[in-house]
């Protein structure tokens, strides 16, 4: 019997789930989509999918294939084609996943192995990313570990938060948790806006704003985005179920509110992703990802928060965002990137993130409303993403597959955003909520 485990809460209900028998599914699209039919209960065959995914592909890819023996850590890049590049800078957001990683599954699954790759990631970060004379962590390093880019964008301040508290959870190392709350008492210093509230997205090494305030090449030159503000989110949830801190507590509350008031759109239940610093909408895009991977973020910080009259409030809305996220679903389980609402162009790539992301998103909704169509596009998404995105000759997952099978080698297999966090986190979430 699949058992219905709201995230950390430990409460366990009987319920009856869709999972069941295979059958073969051909997608007009021209990617494969091997479907499980809602006839009987799967829950535990799922589990132990998921665990042999996250056990005997992903972690061991990382540890056999991208750890740097030479120049410490973890090698900085590995292309689409698997070919790896050992000159290659090395991001704080990959580092910061790679220790995320590795320490949840440390804490997770108890294996000690595990925990000697967590303490690799956590003493080359400790040793290298960590500005002294300034303080927070710089945007990526040469190969070798000396600075290359040392601005300080939040939203990789907030992913080291991330981590080193994972890290503590797995450990109780307090010097993790002491770099963690530094960060927060950083990032709320420099990047919070006391006037219309909300963060500043990017500061120089010595916390200037910067005027280049991007993430990435793709990304609005805008103040403020969705996708920091969601990440500091998840940061400070982390932060905050090991630190009952007063002032944490406000500023995650503020968070919520802020996705509530200002991130999701009244009208479509989308999420708006740029803004000025009046908090004006400059973006014309739906993120399907995002929107799915907000369901489960918010869900999770109101729990953490333990505000019942927030929580029901998140609950209601993170179901709208759902029903929002569904549009981007395809006949094939698979979830596309984005739309323009504006000129009506599509990106109809499947990303490796958004799949997992949607995993979780859709079923923590399920578990929220009894409705089995979540729990079924969970299990067409797992299927899609068998088929399509897992590469089961090298490992890992690819970056993308397009709406007509190409898979994406143009792109890294492991990279400065190509990290085991997504696909990881989906494996050990999905093990908690279905576990027999």
């Amino acid at each position: 019997m699949l058992v219905k485990k709201m995230h950390k809460t430990g409460d366990k209900t009987n319920f009856s789930s869709p999972l069941g028998a295979r059958g073969y599914f051909s997608s007009p699209l021209g990617v494969r989509g091997n479907f499980i039919s809602p006839l009987e209960d799967r829950g535990q065959d799922l589990f132990h999918q998921l665990h042999d995914e996250l056990t005997h592909n992903i972690l061991p890819f990382w540890m056999e294939k991208m750890t740097d023996d030479q120049k410490g850590g973890f090698y900085g890049q590995m292309t689409g084609k698997d070919i790896l590049v050992n000159d290659a800078p090395k991001g704080g957001i990959l580092n910061a996943r790679i220790l995320w990683t590795f320490s949840s599954a440390a804490l997770h699954l108890k294996n000690p192995l595990y925990l000697e790759y967590a303490t690799r990631a956590k003493e080359y970060i400790f040793s290298y990313f960590f500005d002294p004379e300034n303080g927070g962590t710089y945007w990526m390093l040469n190969a070798e570990g000396t600075p290359a880019d040392t601005k300080k964008q939040i939203y990789s301040q907030a992913f080291f938060i991330y981590a080193l508290v994972e890290y503590y959870r797995a450990t109780a190392e307090k010097d993790c948790l002491d770099k963690a709350i530094e960060l927060f008492q950083l990032i709320e210093k420099h990047s919070f806006d006391d006037e219309l509230n909300g963060y500043f997205e990017a500061y120089s090494c010595d916390w200037v704003l910067l005027e280049d305030l991007r993430l990435s090449d793709k990304d609005a030159n805008e103040k403020k985005t969705m996708n920091t503000h969601l990440h500091i989110l998840e940061a400070y949830t982390n932060l905050y179920r090991v630190w009952k801190d007063d002032i944490l507590k406000n500023k995650l509350q503020n968070l919520i509110e802020i996705f509530l008031t200002r991130i999701i759109n009244p009208k479509t239940h989308h999420l708006d992703l740029f803004f000025d610093e009046n908090w004006l909408c400059k973006s014309t895009l739906y993120s399907y990802g995002h929107d799915i991977e907000s369901v489960w973020l918010l869900n999770e910080a109101a729990e953490v928060l333990d505000n019942q009259e927030l929580l029901k409030k998140v609950r209601e809305t993170v179901i709208l965002v759902a029903r929002a996220a569904e549009e981007g679903v395809q006949p094939n389980g698979g979830i596309i990137n984005e739309k323009n609402y504006q000129t009506g162009h599509v990106d109809g790539n499947f990303d490796w993130w958004p799949q997992a992301e949607a995993m979780i998103g859709f079923y923590n909704v399920y578990q929220l409303t009894s409705d089995q169509s979540f729990a079924q596009k969970t299990l067409n998404t797992w299927e899609f993403i068998k088929s399509n995105i897992i590469d089961k000759e090298n490992g890992e997952w690819h970056w993308s597959v397009s709406s007509d099978g190409k898979i994406d080698t143009k792109n890294d297999k492991a990279g400065f955003w190509k990290c085991p966090y997504h696909n990881s986190r989906m494996c050990l979430e999905l093990m908690e909520r279905v576990a027999p």
